[in-house]
């Protein structure tokens, strides 16, 4: 070969080397996404690699899609495709992409764990998030074997949720994020928390019914100490009338115990329903939370104000905060005031 038709062919295979580095950039290794921010691809159990491809279809370039494509076809990735939460970044290409897909490298979701009122609310809030449905979520939230698997029965197993944001996984099992909550309550009831509790003469299940109740009397963190330090003087206290301990007397039981959370009034035809749940009828604590508690409301119950009022009225002004009194005739009358403010305005 001579020296000109060398140079041909180097020019050649030059030029075909810089093609194929072309086509594989422009396939494989531009960015994929065709969105100006971060979109999610989410795969559920049920997905096939063509519903795959269909999911990701509006979020990718065309280019991206067929280079996905291919590396789909020739890798086997419709025998083994992992479920999950995958973010498309405005940088990502299509191979780390595609790699991620097929190691299952996911992103997890920042999940807050709401402060609902029942498990069937938590179980609904949650399949929002997660990829188990809802049904999926109260079977196992119902479920007794789980429950004291976890140290918690049916009634108090809402006292295992503390409601944080957690960095958690979409694709995770009911199970999985059963575990993942106990493991951060563990860590939420740190020994400073514990040792509060024990020189309260309270468990933490106890000190979070406390504050369940607590946060559904007020919206107010400022005033939940002294609410706490209220509710804590009837579990203690004794006489001839109450020998077994005052009954806590807190409404929101009442609506719990009936699932009729829309009541702005309690009637005293209401105090007499057949329910563990009723603290008119029931001494003590009810049989567990009346919603997932609030940190602002286990902390005050934890740190609350000691002090020797027995009774308190919402206050009729409607600030939002209570009129306490230490006798039940002082309670009386500013009950008497909250009820006449509350017929001014028609409230029933």
């Amino acid at each position: 070969m001579n020296k000109s038709n060398k140079n041909k062919y180097l020019i050649a295979a030059s030029f075909c080397v810089l093609m194929i580095i072309g086509v594989l950039v422009y396939y494989f290794f531009s960015p994929c996404s065709a969105k100006k921010v971060t979109s999610y691809l989410y795969i559920d159990n049920d997905d096939t690699a063509d519903s795959v491809v269909a999911k990701v279809t509006p979020m990718v370039h065309q280019r991206s899609l067929h280079g996905l494509t291919i590396m789909m076809r020739h890798s086997g990735y419709d025998k083994k495709i992992r479920t999950g939460r995958y973010a498309i970044t405005t940088s990502e290409t299509t191979f780390t992409l595609f790699r991620r897909l097929k190691n299952g490298l996911q992103d997890p979701v920042n999940l807050t764990v709401p402060s609902v009122r029942t498990m069937d609310r938590l179980a609904a809030e949650l399949s929002k998030k997660l990829m188990p449905d809802s049904l999926q979520f109260i079977q196992t939230l119902k479920d007794q074997k789980v429950c004291q698997e976890l140290g918690y029965d049916t009634s108090t197993i809402a006292c295992m949720f503390i409601p944080n944001t957690y960095d958690i996984y979409w694709n995770v099992s009911t199970d999985q994020f059963m575990k993942k909550m106990k493991k951060e309550n563990d860590a939420f009831w740190n020994n400073e928390r514990k040792e509060k509790a024990e020189r309260l003469k309270l468990s933490p299940n106890q000190v979070y019914i406390i504050a369940s109740i607590i946060d559904e009397e007020t919206a107010n963190d400022g005033e939940k100490p002294m609410i706490a330090g209220m509710y804590y003087n009837r579990l203690r206290f004794r006489d001839s009338k109450y020998p077994n301990g005052m009954p806590l007397q807190a409404d929101p039981t009442i609506k719990f115990a009936l699932k009729d959370f829309k009541l702005r009034r309690i009637y005293e035809k209401l105090l007499f329903v057949k329910s563990p749940y009723n603290t008119y009828t029931n001494p003590g604590l009810p049989p567990g939370p009346i919603r997932i508690a609030s940190v602002a409301g286990i902390d005050a119950v934890l740190n609350m104000i000691h002090h020797d009022y027995l009774y308190m009225c919402a206050n009729s002004n409607f600030s939002g905060t209570h009129v306490f009194a230490h006798t039940y005739e002082e309670h009386m009358v500013n009950a008497a005031k909250y009820s006449e403010a509350l017929n001014k305005r028609g409230i029933k």
